[in-house]
């Protein structure tokens, strides 16, 4: 989350991974800052900016502006704060009221992997997980599988394909996500939410929850997701026509699938070509994420492609930032918006005693964050035992809420800062799985990034000698 000026000198924008959120008044915030405090007591509820009796004068307006930031970065990032009916609400009625979208019953359309569209009458004042919950009925996909698949917000390509912006949040209205971007392009998307392919048995059990993943898979290898030689090739497309003109198609989609998990990018997520500092800078490179890791596919200088992967048990925090290079203009000159970067930065353990930075410049950096996000997630509840089907709890007093089990997966301690050695770049700001686009005139050093700017990673502490 981040805000930043409106012309109002107490109005506020809160921008959510890189776009306009919401728009709230100091007074609205003060209200929720209050609610908290009453639920969970003044010794866990940050400080908040005190009350001014005289008008601010410039100055006060953007210190207020910094520390109202802050507040809410410290409040989004707290377990329990954070995912707490309160906060998420909050923003939501904020959304809705900044979009100025009324409460009615609208059909939103939803689509799966294979291009079907699905399409579910819900309210415009309907969360994320009511969302999900109507599309799972409407597929008859059992109430114990729907924890096994998200709803992602992704841009549709010229061929067909789709780039994903990010997974709809539980703070957030889908339906007011996607059609306050006025953008044809922007659709909802209905994908599996898991990495660990084991999962895959939980969701065969049941005849639509296998469709939903046969249909993903073929998705994935049409789109060159998954590459597959000249005899994989024919082996899945017999299988898949096989399946298509027989009528138990259910005996024929998991030998499909079967085959599709023994090939080395089955589950991943593929990103858009962009550009990386390693092994040296300006690097292109195509990103996946999968198999709790990051593949790198790197185009080097001499043209020469390299292949590699970074291991999530490895990277011992990251963070998303946004910057533009040091303008060598008037004082008085902006970057323009095609100019601002999205980066995600990780330190990895490349060697028993070595931790090196690397960098990804894309504009799907925050997408990239949530991915490592889930899958720490996904390692934790699997260490302490838990499960997916357990990650999805059914409504408790009208809202639906993540179990305990997944919430219980806390922020991690403090950590330093990358190296200061960097190029020179201007910061705006930079933020977890989050981006305001605001000018600094300062340059970015290791000493202007707050340490809850980064994400620490529990996985890692488990690292032993054996994984190296």
């Amino acid at each position: 989350l981040g805000s930043d000026c409106c012309l109002s000198p107490q109005a506020y924008n809160i921008h959510v991974n890189g776009v306009l959120h919401c728009r709230v008044r100091y007074s609205q915030l003060l209200g929720l800052h209050e609610q908290l405090r009453k639920e969970y007591g003044a010794n866990v509820v940050p400080a908040f900016p005190p009350k001014k009796i005289f008008t601010l004068t410039p100055a006060e307006v953007e210190q207020r502006r910094e520390q109202l930031e802050k507040y809410m970065q410290a409040v989004r990032q707290d377990p329990m704060l954070g995912g707490s009916e309160t906060f998420n609400s909050f923003l939501r009625k904020a959304q809705q009221e900044t979009q100025q979208i009324p409460t009615e019953e609208v059909v939103l359309e939803v689509l799966l992997s294979n291009g079907q569209k699905v399409k579910v009458t819900i309210l415009t004042s309907d969360q994320t997980e009511d969302v999900l919950e109507a599309v799972a009925s409407k597929l008859d996909l059992p109430d114990d599988l729907i924890g096994y698949f998200s709803l992602f917000l992704v841009r549709e390509t010229k061929d067909g394909a789709f780039s994903f912006v990010r997974k709809l949040q539980e703070f957030e209205l889908p339906y007011v996500s996607v059609t306050s971007l006025h953008n044809p392009e922007f659709r909802i998307i209905l994908r599996k939410s898991y990495w660990d392919s084991s999962y895959d048995d939980d969701v065969m059990e049941h005849r639509v929850g296998l469709n939903l993943l046969y249909a993903q898979t073929v998705s994935d290898i049409e789109h060159g997701w998954i590459p597959v030689n000249k005899e994989q090739h024919r082996q899945l497309k017999a299988l898949q026509e096989e399946a298509s003109s027989a009528e138990l198609p259910s005996r024929l989609c998991p030998q499909f699938i079967r085959l599709a998990q023994t090939l080395k990018y089955y589950g991943y997520l593929k990103f858009d070509p962009c550009v990386t500092d390693f092994p040296e800078k300006g690097c292109h490179v195509v990103v996946s994420a999968g198999n709790n890791e990051l593949n790198f596919q790197v185009r080097l200088p001499s043209e020469q492609i390299k292949e590699g992967s970074f291991k999530v048990t490895r990277m011992r925090c990251w963070r998303v930032t946004s910057s533009v290079p040091m303008s060598n203009g008037p004082s008085g000159s902006s970057p323009g918006k095609s100019e601002v970067k999205l980066e995600l930065a990780f330190e990895y353990l490349m060697s028993k005693d070595r931790l090196q930075w690397v960098t990804i410049t894309s504009p799907q950096a925050i997408m990239l964050s949530i991915c490592l996000q889930s899958m720490v997630d996904e390692l934790m509840v699997k260490k302490s035992g838990g499960s997916i089907r357990k990650m999805f709890r059914r409504r408790v007093n009208g809202a639906l809420r993540r179990s305990e089990s997944q919430q219980a997966v806390k922020s991690p301690p403090l950590l330093d800062s990358p190296d200061a050695s960097r190029e020179p770049m201007a910061k705006l700001s930079s933020k977890l799985t989050s981006v305001s686009l605001r000018g600094i005139s300062h340059s970015s050093s290791a000493n202007d990034v707050g340490a809850n700017d980064f994400h620490g990673n529990y996985a890692f502490e488990g690292i032993g000698d054996e994984d190296l």
